[in-house]
């Protein structure tokens, strides 16, 4: 078997936002995934690494390394590759592109949660934060929501005004309690770790998309939000105990497990758009889904002639 090497530019040619989003609900339709993840660390320096084995679909080793210093070198901060082997066999398959593979995976979870939760005739999406996640939520939401405008939020106004110029069509967000109130569906990616949403400013019929916080003292949206929503995930175990946005509301008896309805294992139960409903997803990432956007990316790339 022959090593394959998947780039960032050529694996990306072949991608589409809505077939992704099909890939990972039939992902989830094979029996669960075992995870595990290590750290090391030097200084500041870290190796992160994030495996994923799911029967019928493979393994896969997500690496990344976490260089703070190689801004001063001109260097990009993050590097990696996703290393996917044989479900048969355990032999080396493909090297692919780590930038691809988490561009693709955390728009596209995201994107999954909300076509399933959404007004599927969404015409405002209101993105708060302005980084690199932010600009692929663009790119996938414009995708599954065309005719929908997309607003932009930052704290920062001229990272927004700077993103916004990169995506002609987009526009920014002066004042947030208004771009909130306003809008159909609700992403957030920003780095907070105090809550950014709060729920007085949400209404029956909208959609959070809660994307940001990947920390246990991380999160994007206050209780009040918590408690007016139906609230999804994409997996109980990269959320609940690892995540502050459910972390902390648990531990202070604000929010029960059960009130966290379904995750992706469970799609059949996500309910249906309900105009007087607020839905609420928390997109928790996870090697699972590296291993299901990586395979999806390399059965595309094998069909190519």
């Amino acid at each position: 078997m022959s090593l394959i090497q998947i780039g960032f530019d050529a694996g990306e040619a072949l991608l589409d936002w809505l077939a992704l989003t099909e890939a990972l609900a039939e992902g989830h339709r094979h029996p669960k995934a075992e995870v595990g993840d290590t750290f090391l660390y030097r200084g500041e320096d870290t190796l992160l690494s994030r495996s994923a084995w799911i029967d019928g679909l493979g393994l896969a080793v997500k690496s990344a390394t976490i260089f703070p210093g190689n801004a001063g070198r001109g260097l990009p901060g993050v590097n990696g590759s996703v290393t996917l082997f044989d479900d048969a066999t355990g032999q080396l398959e493909a090297l692919v592109d780590f930038h691809l593979v988490t561009k693709w995976k955390t728009a596209g979870d995201s994107l999954l949660g909300a076509l399933r939760l959404a007004n599927p005739e969404s015409r405002e999406i209101l993105i708060v934060g302005a980084g690199t996640v932010a600009a692929s939520l663009i790119e996938a939401f414009s995708a599954a929501y065309p005719r929908a405008q997309i607003r932009l939020w930052n704290r920062t106004l001229a990272k927004a005004e700077a993103l916004a110029a990169a995506y002609p069509g987009t526009c920014v967000a002066p004042k947030l309690p208004e771009a909130v109130g306003a809008a159909d569906i609700i992403l957030t990616c920003t780095m907070s770790s105090e809550p950014v949403i709060r729920g007085d400013w949400l209404r029956p019929g909208q959609h959070l998309n809660l994307i940001g916080a990947y920390r246990p003292d991380m999160r994007e949206a206050d209780d009040s939000a918590l408690a007016q929503a139906q609230i999804y995930c994409d997996s109980f175990d990269t959320t609940l105990d690892h995540i502050g946005e459910f972390k902390i509301p648990l531990a202070a008896g604000v929010l029960t497990r059960a009130d966290v309805r379904a995750d992706f294992y469970t799609l059949d139960r996500f309910a249906a758009y309900d105009p007087l409903a607020i839905t609420l997803f928390k997109n928790g990432g996870g090697a699972h889904l590296d291993l299901m956007t990586s395979r999806h990316i390399l059965d595309l790339w094998t069909e190519v002639p």
